[in-house]
């Protein structure tokens, strides 16, 4: 195989420096699985362009209120979208803006091939 050294050589001292870094990235992946569903990752897209209610939430993804309730729950637990109540209706809305940024980051990034100049 090309891709893998042929000898274990380890620089002990980068290992362990990075390592601690890198620990910085506990819990990041509940944010990733939420957003690894075409659905879910739908319905933050488009919260990212405007407040929508539950019901316009389930005519965006063409689903049943209960479906898109859900979806929509399980983003807020979360911790990336969030809701307010006005009268009979429910409003959801993303909770920062960072979600808009990691968002338009992957839409960008989706434009390109998505192949390194290394791997070609």
């Amino acid at each position: 195989m090309d891709d893998v050294c042929d000898i274990f050589c380890s620089d002990r001292e980068k290992v362990d420096r990075i390592r601690k870094r890198v620990a910085v990235t506990g819990g990041m992946a509940r944010i990733f699985k939420a957003l690894a569903d075409d659905t879910r990752l739908k319905i933050i897209y488009a919260l990212s362009l405007e407040e929508l209610c539950v019901c316009d939430v389930a005519g965006i993804i063409g689903s049943s209120v209960a479906t898109a309730s859900h979806h929509l729950r399980f983003l807020r637990n979360t911790g990336l979208a969030r809701y307010r109540r006005k009268g009979k209706l429910v409003f959801y809305s993303l909770r920062d803006e960072c979600v808009r940024e990691i968002i338009n980051i992957a839409l960008e990034h989706g434009r390109h091939d998505g192949r390194d100049s290394d791997e070609r």
